[in-house]
C-alpha cells in the first residue's frame, strides 16, 4: 500500500469479544454487525483502493444510543470511525482493525420543518437529496448538491464541508448549516448553533463543519432551506482548446456575473459521459462549460445573453441553450453521472483541489502534462466557477505500479494547486489521501495548533485517528 495505516493496538484486538459484549446491550441486535462477511461491506469507502476490516460495526438509531456507544468506547479506550453512506473519495470513512465503525445510516428522520423561518431539522443519516424532497412540495430546496447527493448523508456533508455544482451561487455546507447536535468523545451531548442566523461566543459550528469526524459525532443538523427560483436554464458552450474554456470561465467571473453553476468538462470527460448519458454534449469540442442561470424568463434571457457575448471572445465551437425541462435534465444527468460513467471504463482516482479561477488555463495545461508524463489519461470534470478541480486520473489496477503512478500524479496536481495560491481540498476533505500532503500546505507550527484544538475534544485520539494529520509528529494532549 502506498498510504500507511497505524499498526493496530494488540490489546484492543485481544479484547474484541469483550468489547462486542459490552456493545450488545446498547443497540438492537440487528444494529451490531460482527461477522466477517457482514463487516466486509464496511471495510472501504469511495477510495476503494484501500480497505481495512473494522473490529465491529454499530448502527444506532437515536442520539441516546450514539451517546451510550461513545461513552462506552471512551471508557474502554476503543477507537471510533464515524460513517455516513461511505461515499468519501478521500478515504475519510475507511476503518481500522482496532476501531469500530459507528454508522448513522439508520438515523433518517425529518424532525421539523419551519417554512416561515426557512429552516429544517433532520437526523444526520438522511441523504442530501432527501432534504430537498421533504420540502419541495412547498417550493423549497436544500442548496448544496454533491454529485453523490442521491446517496451521501448530511453527516458526511458536514464532515467534509461538501459543496456541489450549485455552490458557486449558494455556497457549500458551512454556508447552509445553522446548528448541530454533537455527541462528543465521552458521550456528552452538546447543542451547537440552532435555528437562528448566528450565535454568541466562539464559532464552534464553523469548527465542527469540515472536522472529518474527529471532534464528535453529528446526530442531528439544522439547515437552511431556500425558496426555489422561478426557473433555471443551462447552456452548453464548446471550445476548441482547454485554454479558451479556462480563460472564458475566468472572464465571466471577472465580469461580476455569478451563474448558479458553471461546470467544466474536457474532451476525455465529454466522450466518456456522452457514451453513457446521451445528453447531446459536443463530441468535437476539446472542452465544454455547462453554465446555468436562474430567475424569470426575462432574467435568464438577459444573463445568458451577457454570458454568450463574453464566450464569443474565446472562439467557441458551439453554443446551445436549453429550450425545455427535459433538455435541462439531460444536460445535468450527464454531469451528475460523469464519475459513474468513468467507472464503467476504467479504474480512477478523483482528485480535489482548489485554485484561483485566474489560474485555470495554466493549471489545466500542467495537469495534462503531469499525467501524460506518467503515461496516464486524465478526464477533467469540475466546478469551474469557484476553481474547485476534480481531475479523474485513469489507471488499470491490474497493472503493477499503475495505482502508484496515479497517486504520484495526484500528489503533483495537489502540490500545483497550493503553488498557484489554492489549497489541497475543496469539498472531499483530507482523509487518508491528502494526510501527508498537509505538511506541503501548512508549516509545522500551523499543524501543531490545529492538533492542539483537536486534543481539546479528543485527547486520546480515539476518533478517526488515522486521518487528516500526518502520522509522524502528532501533538499529544
Amino acid at each position: 500500500m502506498s498510504i500507511a495505516f497505524p499498526i493496530p493496538d494488540p490489546d484492543t484486538l485481544a479484547r474484541r469479544e469483550t468489547i462486542i459484549a459490552g456493545l450488545r446491550p446498547l443497540v438492537a441486535a440487528e444494529a451490531l454487525i460482527v461477522t466477517e462477511d457482514e463487516r466486509r461491506a464496511f471495510e472501504t469507502d469511495g477510495l476503494t483502493a484501500y480497505r481495512k476490516m473494522p473490529l465491529a460495526v454499530v448502527l444506532p438509531s437515536t442520539t441516546a444510543e450514539v451517546s451510550a456507544i461513545m461513552a462506552y468506547c471512551h471508557a474502554n479506550g476503543v477507537r471510533v470511525v464515524a460513517r455516513g453512506a461511505g461515499t468519501s473519495l478521500a478515504g475519510g470513512a475507511i476503518a481500522q482493525e482496532d476501531a469500530i465503525i459507528l454508522g448513522v445510516a439508520k438515523m433518517t428522520r425529518v424532525l421539523d420543518v419551519d417554512f416561515d423561518n426557512r429552516v429544517a431539522r433532520v437526523e444526520s443519516g438522511l441523504t442530501n437529496l432527501a432534504i430537498s424532497g421533504a420540502v419541495s412540495h412547498e417550493g423549497f430546496f436544500y442548496a448544496p448538491d454533491p454529485s453523490s447527493q442521491l446517496a451521501c448523508t448530511i453527516a458526511g456533508n458536514i464532515a467534509m464541508n461538501s459543496g456541489g455544482a450549485h455552490c458557486l451561487k449558494y455556497g457549500v455546507t458551512t454556508n447552509n448549516l445553522l446548528g448541530v447536535t454533537l455527541v462528543m468523545n465521552d458521550g456528552t451531548v452538546a447543542e451547537i448553533g440552532g435555528a437562528h442566523l448566528d450565535s454568541a461566543g466562539y464559532d464552534l459550528l464553523g469548527l465542527i463543519c469540515g472536522s472529518e469526524g474527529q471532534l464528535g459525532i453529528v446526530t442531528e443538523a439544522t439547515v437552511r432551506i431556500l425558496r426555489a427560483a422561478e426557473g433555471a436554464r443551462p447552456a452548453l458552450v464548446g471550445f476548441s482548446s482547454v485554454e479558451d474554456a479556462g480563460a472564458c470561465t475566468a472572464a465571466i467571473i471577472a465580469a461580476g456575473i455569478i451563474p448558479v453553476a458553471m461546470e467544466y468538462m474536457d474532451r476525455e470527460a465529454i466522450l466518456i459521459t456522452e457514451d453513457f448519458a446521451q445528453a447531446g454534449y459536443p463530441r468535437d469540442a476539446e472542452a465544454m462549460l455547462i453554465i446555468e442561470v436562474e430567475g424569470s424568463d426575462a432574467e435568464c434571457e438577459a444573463m445568458l445573453g451577457r454570458i454568450e457575448a463574453i464566450a464569443r471572445d474565446y472562439r467557441p465551437t458551439s453554443i446551445r441553450v436549453s429550450k425545455s425541462e427535459a433538455e435541462s435534465a439531460a444536460i445535468w444527468k450527464g454531469r451528475k453521472s460523469a464519475f459513474g460513467a468513468t467507472g464503467r471504463i476504467s479504474d480512477y482516482i478523483c482528485m480535489d483541489g482548489t485554485i484561483p479561477t485566474g489560474q485555470l488555463p495554466l493549471v489545466l495545461d500542467r495537469i495534462g502534462a503531469i499525467c501524460a508524463d506518467k503515461g496516464l489519461r486524465v478526464a477533467n470534470v469540475f466546478h469551474a466557477g469557484d476553481g474547485n478541480l476534480h481531475p479523474l486520473i485513469l489507471f488499470d489496477i491490474n497493472k503493477p505500479g499503475e495505482l502508484q503512478k496515479a497517486e504520484a500524479a495526484g500528489d503533483e496536481i495537489l502540490k500545483l494547486c497550493v503553488e498557484v495560491g489554492g489549497c489541497l481540498t475543496g469539498e472531499h476533505g483530507v482523509g487518508i489521501e491528502k494526510r501527508e500532503l498537509m505538511r506541503f500546505q501548512y508549516a509545522q507550527a500551523d499543524l501543531d495548533q490545529q492538533m492542539r484544538v483537536r486534543n481539546v475534544f479528543d485527547p486520546k485520539w480515539l476518533m478517526n485517528p488515522a486521518k487528516v494529520f500526518p502520522l509522524e509528529g502528532r501533538v499529544a494532549a
